[in-house]
């Protein structure tokens, strides 16, 4: 066993990093939505940004994570025929965890302004998919039955290569059998779909692959139904 000693990694401190450092991500990232329903960025936010958030996805051992499942609240199954990957959902209580989630606030905030899509919150996590891991052909949300608009997925892998797997496949709106696009999931690249309109899929991932895996919802509260959290 090596006895080789590994740096630190630095204590981020809440608002102290830019998140961005550039606009035309942004800017792309409106337009793709317009056009065509998704959008796949690279170097969404700053390099040291996105470091950060890698470190800390980086820094959570798999003991604290869960394994992730198919549905929501009282719907929810461990499917390990449909998805192998482990997840922590993000809270506010660490600094760039905090900083996270108030990013995704600004962009909510964004996209309501310019493309009138009515987005209420944002949840999150942390996603985890070991050597081996896979999640099949799936869609975020069932047309007219759910609250999840826009999906969102952030890679936090160095150096990925050709050969690793891991790659986010997307489908077409209109035939599910044909792929539109399929991207490695590199360091800092942010992929944003409409929830209900696209299938996607994970390849088997041939190494240790992180993302922050989310999704801007509306509120389907009524005066009978309460609109469920995480």
């Amino acid at each position: 066993m090596s006895n080789k000693v590994l740096p630190a990694k630095r204590l981020y401190v809440e608002n102290s990093i830019p998140a961005f450092s550039r606009e035309e991500p942004f800017a792309n990232l409106l337009m793709d939505l317009q056009t065509k329903g998704w959008s796949i960025q690279d170097d969404f936010f700053s390099m040291d940004f996105t470091q950060a958030l890698m470190d800390e996805a980086e820094s959570i051992q798999n003991a604290v994570m869960l394994q992730a499942g198919i549905g929501r609240k009282q719907d929810h199954q461990i499917v390990l025929d449909a998805r192998r990957d482990y997840i922590q959902w993000i809270d506010p209580d660490k600094p760039i965890r905090t900083d996270f989630l108030k990013m995704m606030a600004d962009l909510r905030v964004a996209l309501n302004r310019r493309l009138f899509l009515g987005l209420f919150d944002y949840e999150a996590h942390f996603a985890r998919y070991e050597k081996g891991a896979f999640y099949e052909k799936h869609i975020d949300a069932f047309k007219g039955e759910s609250n999840r608009i826009l999906s969102t997925v952030l890679y936090l892998n160095e150096d990925w290569q050709d050969g690793d797997g891991g790659e986010l496949i997307i489908y077409d709106e209109n035939d599910s059998s044909v792929e539109v696009g399929r991207f490695f999931p590199k360091k800092g690249r942010l992929a944003v779909f409409l929830s209900e309109c696209f299938y996607h899929e994970v390849v088997v991932a041939k190494r240790t692959r992180h993302s922050i895996a989310g999704w801007f919802r509306v509120n389907n509260t009524t005066g009978s139904t309460l609109d469920p959290d995480q």
